[in-house]
């Protein structure tokens, strides 16, 4: 997939594949951690010949812009980078559609983008609403041993073996990979090259340490904290799916437990016998449920 680079109102340069019939619907995918645009390159394929897909390698990753602060990582940076995407291209409305970090970017970019009309669907993979997973990180076991990753991602003590090692070396300390025989040999190898640029090394860490998502210790208390308070972030109203692959590691089934109570246009998409990567462990299922919702 042929990539072109767009620089930001903000001086962020992000490599972006854009394809499609100029004229026709936007979808714009939003990639996780730890990988790149590739990881749509299924449902490109498949939706490209009818919406012109926008898919960026997001800032930290890869060959777009890297700066070094963690501040330039917080979620409201990041979600900017989204409408500063498509105000550069020139596209006024579109659908969002994230998996992992990028759905917890795409689930603030649909909140913040309902209102003005810019975002009209949504569209999460494997990641959760930001109230129902600080609640489960606080009260829910599973969810905060699944999440411990975090804390040694968020750790500066990690951060010399990340120089020496790049990505690899925390990932294999801190990570359980779920299903690697999942990806195509050319595809891992690529990634893992991706891995060895300590500048993105960095950079993708500083999307945890940039959150204000509290992950306590395993021997804290299984309860929400006396002094917390949650964000007042407003219900999301527009078409909303989700699809959740059941077999996630990382990411247990109780994050679509209650998700009703903050989405109001709420459809679930439960794909069973997979891990966490499912838009290419499931790229028929994460394909047919989309165009299933996109039809509406």
């Amino acid at each position: 997939m042929e990539q072109t680079r767009v620089t930001l109102a903000n001086g962020i340069e992000l490599d972006v594949v854009d394809t499609g019939p100029r004229d026709g619907e936007v979808l714009v995918f939003l990639h996780g951690f730890p990988e790149s645009h590739r990881t749509w390159r299924h449902q490109i394929a498949h939706f490209s010949d009818r919406y012109r897909c926008i898919a960026p390698d997001q800032r930290g990753y890869r060959g777009s812009s890297k700066p070094a602060e963690v501040a330039a990582y917080t979620p409201d940076k990041l979600i900017g980078d989204v409408f500063q995407l498509a105000d550069a291209l020139g596209v006024e409305t579109f659908t969002v559609v994230g998996h992992d970090w990028g759905g917890a970017i795409a689930w603030g970019t649909a909140i913040g983008g309902q209102m003005t009309g810019r975002v009209t669907r949504a569209i999460i993979a494997n990641a959760p609403h930001p109230l129902v997973f600080q609640r489960l990180l606080f009260t829910d076991r599973a969810q905060r041993e699944a999440s411990q990753y975090m804390r040694e991602f968020r750790d500066p003590a990690n951060d010399a073996l990340v120089r020496e090692h790049g990505l690899v070396g925390i990932l294999l300390k801190a990570v359980r990979w779920d299903r690697p025989s999942a990806m195509e040999p050319e595809e891992r190898e690529a990634l893992l090259a991706d891995w060895q640029d300590r500048d993105a090394a960095m950079a993708m860490l500083n999307w945890y340490r940039g959150s204000p998502v509290q992950v306590p210790p395993l021997d804290a208390p299984y309860e929400v904290p006396a002094d917390y308070t949650p964000p007042a972030i407003p219900n999301l109203a527009i078409p909303t799916l989700v699809i959740w692959a059941m077999d996630d590691l990382a990411l247990p089934a109780a994050n679509i437990e209650g998700l009703d109570e903050f989405v109001d246009d709420l459809t679930i998409e439960k794909v069973h016998g997979c891990g966490h990567f499912v838009p290419w462990e499931a790229p028929d299922k994460v394909n047919a449920a989309m165009e299933r919702f996109l039809a509406r």
